[in-house]
Formats: C-alpha cells, sequence, structure tokens
C-alpha cells in the first residue's frame, strides 16, 4: 500500500512517493525509502511488496553495470524499464511472482517514464501513478498535467497528487519524498 507518481517533461522526469510503509492495518515505517537511484540519470519508484521491489532494483542495478562493462556505454531508461518487467515476467512464469509495480524515470536521448506491473507490461507514459492511492493521485494528476509543465511545476502536482492520495487512503501517508532528473542527471 503505497502511493507513487511521475511526470515527463521536456527538461526532465519527476518522481514522488508517500513515505508510509504498512503492514495490513500496521504503519511499520513513517519514514520509508519508495525512490531508488540506479544511476545519475535513470530511478525507479516501488510499490507493493519492499522485498520484491528492492531484490529487482538490485538486479537489475547489477545487470545494468554488467551491460555497461560489455557494451562500453550505460543501457537506456527503456532497457532498465525492459530488465525490471523481464524478471517479473519470469517470477509469474514460474509461479513466484514478484509483487511490486514500478515506475521507472530517467533521461537518456530524451525525458522518458515507464510504468511496470507484476506481469511485466510496460508501458510508456507522460503521468503516471502506481500503489493503492493511485486512484485518487489520477485525479490530480488528470485535472493538472500538461505536456508545457517546467520541471517547477511538475515537481508541484507530483507533490500535490501523493498529498491527495494520502488525504483518503490509509496505506499512504506521512510525507512527501520527491526525485528530479533533469536533462543533467537526478538531484
Amino acid at each position: 500500500m503505497t502511493t507513487i507518481v511521475g511526470i515527463k517533461t521536456g527538461k526532465g522526469v519527476v518522481l514522488a512517493s508517500d513515505k508510509r510503509a504498512s503492514k495490513g492495518f500496521f504503519i511499520a515505517s513513517k519514514d520509508a525509502q519508495k525512490i531508488f537511484k540506479i544511476d545519475e540519470y535513470t530511478a525507479a519508484a516501488i510499490a507493493g511488496q519492499v522485498s520484491d521491489a528492492e531484490y529487482l532494483v538490485n538486479l537489475v542495478k547489477a545487470q545494468r553495470k554488467l551491460i555497461h562493462l560489455e557494451r562500453g556505454f550505460r543501457p537506456s531508461v527503456y532497457e532498465t524499464a525492459k530488465l525490471i518487467a523481464n524478471a517479473a515476467y519470469s517470477g509469474l512464469r514460474s509461479y513466484a511472482p514478484f509483487l511490486a509495480e514500478f515506475i521507472i524515470a530517467g533521461v537518456d536521448t530524451e525525458p522518458r517514464l515507464y510504468s511496470t506491473d507484476v506481469s511485466g507490461a510496460i508501458s510508456p507514459e507522460s503521468f503516471v501513478s502506481n500503489g493503492s492511492g493511485s486512484p485518487i493521485a489520477y485525479g490530480v494528476l488528470e485535472s493538472s498535467y500538461s505536456d508545457t509543465l517546467s520541471l517547477d511545476e511538475a515537481q508541484e502536482v507530483a507533490k500535490k497528487a501523493v498529498q491527495a492520495a494520502m488525504q483518503r487512503d490509509p496505506g499512504s501517508g506521512d510525507g512527501v519524498e520527491v526525485v528530479v532528473i533533469p536533462v543533467g542527471g537526478v538531484q
């Protein structure tokens, strides 16, 4: 249970998440990390089973390093999303699904934003939300998103979307974390 949001602009991408980690009706942490830096130009936001999500993020970081060493240049944002999706699909096919959803954001030749789910599906997005609070966050995103948003405006929209979800979703709360990946790298 969580709320994660991603927004793509012409100058970069923004990821936002709440900070609550819950176990059923118990709040396990009020300072959970849900956005992970993959490299200077790529990050992933997680929703779902934390152990599954963290395992996949670490697996993909290692796979990306190997690919970089083999090719001499870093994998694209899409390739990163594909690595996560392939691992998710593999788990599903072996009847041991990874119970996690991801938003992968980054900049390679241009800003990119992808959503992946438990089945291994990937979809490119201009804006996206996952997690238990996503239906509420989408209300803010749908009404506030424009393809002309600046990075600062996108940060505010993402923050408002997560805050709105925290008002109605018991699995989301305890603050908002925002990560910006401008054309120059993660902030």
